[in-house]
């Protein structure tokens, strides 16, 4: 039953080396940010995934425990891979684009990126 487990392993670890390649090679070779996006929150999760059921399946199959680590970095991955995503597509808005080739912001008006008060929008909190 021992080598059961392991072969088990070894293909989940297998299956997170090719999609942490594939989520590197993406970072690499994709030419705009946009399509770079993907790259570390799809393929390198799935990856990084891959290596925490590997672990966890190790720890439960031939160690005989329960190990509460690998969840703690999974909701740590889930909770970091958003906010990288959020980031790049930012940067990639605040870079490339101006407000007029944005599309519609609808009722909110403004796209937030875009959306810098001018000196005559401010407020004036000195004067009493």
């Amino acid at each position: 039953m021992t080598e059961f487990w392991e072969i088990v392993i070894a293909f989940f670890l297998i299956i997170s080396g090719i999609f942490g390649f594939v989520g590197s090679f993406g970072m690499i070779k994709l030419k705009d940010p946009m399509s770079r996006l993907h790259a570390p929150t799809k393929a390198t999760t799935l990856g990084v995934g891959g290596v925490l059921i590997a672990s966890i399946l190790h720890s439960l199959a031939l160690e005989h425990r329960l190990s509460l680590h690998e969840l703690l970095i999974t909701l740590f991955l889930f909770l970091t891979a958003p906010v990288t995503a959020l980031f790049i597509a930012k940067w990639h808005i605040h870079r490339h684009e101006t407000p007029d080739s944005l599309p519609n912001a609808g009722e909110d008006g403004k796209w937030a990126t875009h959306a810098v008060q001018t000196d005559e929008e401010i407020p004036d909190h000195t004067a009493t």
